[in-house]
């Protein structure tokens, strides 16, 4: 009879659960898989989603483990900690992308409307919590700001409504369900409300009245746009506006 002490969660990227099994008698003490836990939400954050596991099957093999519980089939089993925690951190990181689709999920729009919405968002979350909502810059492009995920998945759209369906990602990336993928981001249930005010607040408005926001006299966008792509406009200067914003 052999146990197995399983520490579990979910890598969204590669579209698979993950786990790391601790079936050697000398990994089974209990100080040591406190360490492990511990170092994973020291890496990871708090509030990590992790679930945990003891099971006794026939062998220490993960096999064994797919035999006694059918939950355990199609689970990536990963080597060491470091991988494990690897894989976590990539989907602890919101992209601007995963904004987008998450907005996509409550209404349609346009392209157009879309980057609106997606800077916005960015825009309170930066300006009432002093950090970024995720890890893109925002760009000063001529119909305003941009963020390049977004713009590279949907730019071939033109006019046409987008909803949460569409996807032309030249990468092919697997993506998790929108919503999830948020929560599962370090410090998601915030950024989650934060993006829902901007969604009731700015929701129902057309891509031409965003754009009108976007591109008053002294607002980040206004201050920065060049006629050259691909120039960023700086976290300080987009605080600086939208503090004072009415």
């Amino acid at each position: 009879m052999a146990r197995h002490f399983v520490i579990m969660s979910s890598s969204y990227t590669e579209g698979k659960r993950i786990a790391l099994d601790y079936s050697k008698p000398e990994q089974l003490d209990s100080k040591f898989l406190k360490s492990q836990i511990q170092k994973i939400k020291e890496h990871c954050g708090e509030d990590v989603s992790i679930s945990t596991h003891f099971v006794e099957t026939e062998t220490e093999d993960w096999k064994s483990l797919e035999k006694a519980d059918s939950f355990f089939k199609d689970v990536y089993v990963v080597n060491n900690i470091t991988e494990f925690i690897r894989l976590i951190m990539k989907d602890r990181e919101l992209r601007g992308i995963d904004v987008a689709k998450y907005i996509l999920s409550k209404i349609k729009c346009t392209h157009l409307k879309l980057e609106k919405l997606v800077y916005l968002c960015y825009a309170e979350y930066l300006t009432k919590e002093n950090e970024k909502l995720f890890s893109d810059d925002i760009y000063a492009f001529q119909f305003g700001p941009v963020v390049e995920t977004v713009y590279e998945n949907y730019k071939q759209s033109g006019r046409e409504e987008l909803d949460d369906d569409t996807d032309i990602n030249p990468q092919n990336i697997l993506e998790m369900p929108s919503l999830s993928r948020i929560l599962f981001a370090r410090m998601g249930i915030k950024k989650m409300i934060y993006i829902n005010q901007v969604i009731n607040n700015y929701g129902n408005y057309t891509a031409g009245q965003l754009v009108e926001i976007t591109h008053k006299k002294d607002t980040p966008w206004e201050k920065t746009y060049t006629g050259e792509t691909y120039t960023i406009i700086d976290d300080e200067t987009i605080k600086e506006y939208h503090k004072n914003e009415k």
